[in-house]
């Protein structure tokens, strides 16, 4: 079964060979369920290590080693948090008003 949006879950985890990860299923899975953890844990340690580089910036004394591991760090985190909001955004529903187009009809009739 695929989510109500017709989509495929995007994994918060890469397959073999980095490879994107999908999972079909209603969202009240085993997997589901890890998946939901995983983006849990990934979002807060992301917001840990924000916090961790303001400290280390707002302190102006860092080496040159520590500037390119937190750039690591952050990079790795900003990864995790695009595929989580890639594939939460791919599993909303398109509201049906979401068409320019229609827009667009809807203006030219309340013009006349």
């Amino acid at each position: 079964m695929v989510s109500p949006a017709g989509q495929l879950r995007l994994l918060p985890w890469a397959g073999q060979d980095g490879k994107p990860s999908y999972l079909a299923g209603d969202g009240t899975g085993y997997l589901s369920r890890l998946a939901d953890n995983m983006e849990s844990a990934q979002l807060g340690l992301a917001g840990e290590l924000l916090q961790e580089a303001a400290c280390v910036l707002e302190g102006r004394q860092w080496t040159q080693g520590e500037l390119h591991l937190l750039a690591v760090q952050l990079a790795d985190a900003l990864t995790n948090v695009h595929r989580i909001a890639v594939s939460r955004g791919k599993r909303l529903p398109t509201p049906a008003d979401d068409d320019p187009d229609a827009a667009d009809d809807l203006e030219d009739e309340e013009d006349e």
